[in-house]
């Protein structure tokens, strides 16, 4: 569907409003001028959601960047993992400024769940800063804004301490909760990284609810519902399905190894991705709001699109270091 027509079209289709077009461009072809050469994203998924809002306006849904900068200011070992991550994203770069482009041709608000950087360093944060002065955006948080080394180590709320204030002040808005109203829409991005979220967070969310707009959730990692996990264990041949919020029966079956040292225990899947009880609890009052009409993710690195309760669907963004967008008109 060409862009034109999608922006024409939304009012005859709101009953198709979840299923999704697909465009795609990586390259101009041409012999010669300005438009040669110029770095497109590859897919754009592009959809409709009905929130309620004011008045109709668009939004890119990016996600999952994973910028790989490190410099002289860094040690010999984190220039050495920038230069073995950016071969796992080579393109990062290219196709996020790409999406800034797109967004600023076509009057996009930009909202990035999370990832825009791989690991913490001065040259990834100065991009972040770079690239977002005067951006109409809104950003929630992923673990790997808070990555050291990439998995070295146990991430928690003490290991995101030793670098968060290093890294909020790169970012255009509070990472760990904010709450921005476009159009009569309340979008919330909250804090989810390390697969649990915190009583704060709840009470946080109960005063939004009181404000009695529709509300659109950003965070990293998916919410769990029954339909998204049986997704991603299949993808994932069973070893578990990167949600928030799942019953303690489903993470207690991932597949681990039960003789790392105690003080390792923690790279097992089921030991991470296991839900306390304020997450629990979060999870299941947040499916009864009726005010929440939508979610927004990422983490997972795939476009995907599935109902989270009776009044709101869940929406991933596939991965922008892979040159993948989604497109959303907000009505």
């Amino acid at each position: 569907m060409k862009r034109r027509n999608f922006l024409k079209s939304f009012g005859g289709i709101m009953l198709m409003s979840q299923m999704p077009s697909a465009v795609y461009a990586k390259s101009h072809d041409c012999e010669g001028g300005e438009e040669c050469g110029k770095v497109e994203l590859a897919e754009i998924n592009q959809i409709i959601i009905p929130v309620g809002a004011t008045e109709p306006f668009s939004a890119l849904h990016l996600s999952d960047t994973h910028i790989t900068r490190a410099d002289e200011r860094d040690d010999e070992r984190k220039r050495e993992l920038a230069r073995n991550r950016r071969n796992a994203f080579p393109d990062a770069e290219k196709y996020f400024e790409a999406a800034l482009d797109y967004a600023r041709e076509n009057d996009l608000v930009v909202l990035h769940t999370g990832d825009m950087i791989d690991f913490v360093t001065d040259a990834n944060l100065e991009y972040v800063k770079e690239k977002t002065a005067g951006l109409n955006c809104f950003f929630s948080a992923g673990n790997h804004e808070y990555s050291q080394y990439v998995g070295e180590a146990k991430e928690d709320e003490a290991y995101k301490a030793q670098s968060y204030e290093r890294v909020q002040a790169a970012y255009p808005n509070n990472l760990k909760f904010a709450s921005r109203i476009i159009n009569g829409v309340n979008f919330v991005a909250l804090d989810d990284v390390y697969y649990n979220v915190t009583k704060k967070h709840l009470d946080l969310m109960k005063e939004e609810v009181k404000k009695g707009l529709p509300i659109v959730i950003m965070c990293h990692v998916p919410f769990y519902t029954s339909h998204f996990y049986e997704i991603e264990m299949h993808k994932t041949g069973g070893a578990c399905a990167y949600v928030t919020g799942a019953p303690h029966k489903l993470t207690e079956s991932y597949p681990g190894n039960p003789d790392l040292p105690a003080d390792e225990q923690w790279r097992n899947r089921g030991v991470q991705q296991r839900a306390d009880k304020d997450t629990l609890e979060f999870v299941k009052w947040l499916k009864k709001q009726s005010l929440v009409k939508a979610i927004l993710c990422g983490h997972n690195h795939n476009f995907y699109q599935g109902p989270f309760s009776e009044t709101a669907m869940q929406h991933m963004a596939g991965c922008t270091y892979d040159g993948k967008a989604t497109e959303i008109l907000f009505i």
